[in-house]
């Protein structure tokens, strides 16, 4: 596994990857802050595509990413990571919402799991799920970057919400 760091408007951010496929985004804050796990080799070369996506994203002029994108997870797990991927820039959806887009409406608890669990926040857009009340729930980089990665999706989609949630 190779990783570098990229410094963003949420904070340092690590780039994960093996084989050429991107594997995690860490965050530098936030309840699940983490760095590079021992045995990885810092390498910066093989990360321009993906910086240069994640800064365009960031300035508000991409909205989806095209990186090639290799998490480590279960089945289930990659149904709710696909249905995220769903989600189009600028809007939300509740856990509820996810569970019944994957076929399984009482399964909101275990999509709450595995949207927490997902090793590739902002690209596979976990931050796009709140709760069925509109609130914003738990994030791995913290309720602010969840907020702010919200609020940018917001101005540059042109949906705007009088509740603060879209």
């Amino acid at each position: 596994m190779i990783y570098t760091y990229m410094d963003s408007p949420v904070g340092q951010l690590l780039l994960a990857a093996e084989q050429g496929s991107l594997k995690h985004i860490r965050f530098s804050t936030g309840r699940k802050a983490r760095g590079a796990d021992p045995g990885w080799e810092r390498r910066d070369g093989p990360f321009k595509a993906t910086k240069l996506q994640l800064r365009a994203y960031f300035a508000g002029q991409r909205q989806d990413f095209n990186l090639s994108l290799a998490p480590d997870v279960t089945a289930f797990q990659g149904r709710v990571l696909a249905a995220l991927q769903e989600i189009p820039y600028g809007q939300t959806r509740s856990y509820q919402d996810i569970a019944t887009a994957i076929g399984n409406p009482t399964a909101v608890r275990a999509v709450g799991g595995a949207n927490g669990s997902n090793p590739l926040p902002i690209v596979i857009p976990c931050h796009r799920v709140i709760g069925s009340g509109g609130a914003l729930t738990g994030f791995g980089g913290g309720l602010e970057v969840k907020r702010y990665l919200l609020d940018l999706e917001r101005r540059h989609s042109g949906l705007f919400s009088t509740s603060g949630v879209a």
